[in-house]
């Protein structure tokens, strides 16, 4: 072998051994800089990993109450780090404060137990992203095992139903909401959430966003319903689009708004109060009455109280049909006159 030649392949091997030394060194991470944030907003991430639009505003809302009640403010990203950023013991200590400020403030077990479990899977998803290496380790409120399932009677019902002036605008979108809520024992957030591409009128459909699905479910109405949402429909007119929603504010200030569920709340108290209904009515105690009413119609029947509630476990039925049971026959005499 001549020496040009050993000279080259020397050379050869030379840059050979360079580019593999520069290929060590490289920096795998940069590949992925635009895409890992030191400092993330946990809270939007959070949001944005669940499915449901309803579950999102939830969490939203209880989180918000969680850090205006402790910090005076509304979350932002580096409230939300510092507070994940905490020693374990000490966010264990800052959640505790808030439970017994709820405590003190008269809110229900349920939403205590709610609000309380938004901020642990806060915590849980920090910790998933790196942010913080502790649990929080606050107990929930006991509940009672007895849930008071009772509402109105249908014969209280229908006398709602016929304090709403069809003749208005206001009366034919408050009679379609109330037969919503009784006939398919809707949620308010369910009602809430629908727009017009969710409404099949020639169909007597309805595509809700149902509790703990991710996807949305077909409900079937029944005629008379099917008929009061076109009429309102058609009364309300303006722009229907199929992003329009479905049911909206009439308020002169509101009008063409989304109802939200807050507002579908106002609303049936109102109309509750007006028809003299002395217990006190909200959406969710009429869907407590559809659901007890059909466990009487049918004799306790929970499979079929199932189809109608779309509650995931016939042992949540069976909680209404106990309490049904409780005050049987008085619950028969009412129920006798009026829903025919």
């Amino acid at each position: 072998m001549n020496r040009d030649t050993q000279s080259a392949e020397q050379s050869v091997d030379l840059v050979a051994v360079q580019k593999l030394e520069k290929s060590l060194e490289a920096k795998i991470e940069s590949y992925f800089a635009d895409a890992v944030d030191e400092s993330p907003d946990v809270l939007s991430e959070l949001l944005k990993s669940l499915n449901s639009d309803g579950t999102r505003r939830a969490y939203r809302k209880d989180i918000t109450d969680f850090f205006v009640r402790m910090t005076g403010r509304e979350p932002n990203r580096d409230s939300v780090l510092e507070f994940l950023h905490l020693e374990g013991h000490k966010a264990t200590l800052v959640v505790s404060k808030y439970r017994a400020k709820l405590n003190s403030d008269g809110l229900s077990p349920n939403t205590v137990n709610r609000r309380l479990a938004a901020i642990k899977s806060l915590v849980a998803y920090g910790r998933k992203l790196g942010m913080c290496s502790y649990a929080v380790d606050v107990d929930s409120v006991p509940t009672q095992a007895y849930r008071d399932t009772s509402g109105c009677t249908g014969e209280e019902f229908l006398g709602v139903i016929k304090g709403c002036d069809r003749s208005t605008l206001v009366g034919k979108r408050d009679y379609a909401l109330l037969l919503l809520l009784w006939g398919n024992a809707l949620r308010r957030n369910e009602i809430s959430t629908l727009d017009v591409r969710h409404f099949d009128a020639s169909g007597g459909i309805l595509w809700i966003e149902a509790k703990g699905k991710t996807n949305r479910v077909k409900v079937n109405l029944p005629r008379n319903t099917a008929s009061a949402l076109a009429d309102w429909l058609i009364a309300r007119g303006g722009d229907m689009s199929q992003n329009r929603p479905l049911f909206t504010s009439v308020d002169f200030h509101a009008a063409g708004h989304r109802l939200t569920g807050d507002g579908i709340y106002k609303i049936v108290k109102r109309l509750f109060k007006r028809a003299g209904v002395e217990k006190h009515m909200s959406p969710h105690r009429c869907r407590h009455s559809a659901i007890t009413a059909v466990l009487e119609k049918t004799d306790g029947n929970v499979r079929k109280a199932q189809k109608l509630s779309r509650h995931a476990k016939l042992n949540t039925l069976q909680i209404y049909d106990d309490n049904r049971n409780r005050d049987q026959l008085e619950m028969s005499e009412l129920l006798m006159d009026g829903l025919e």
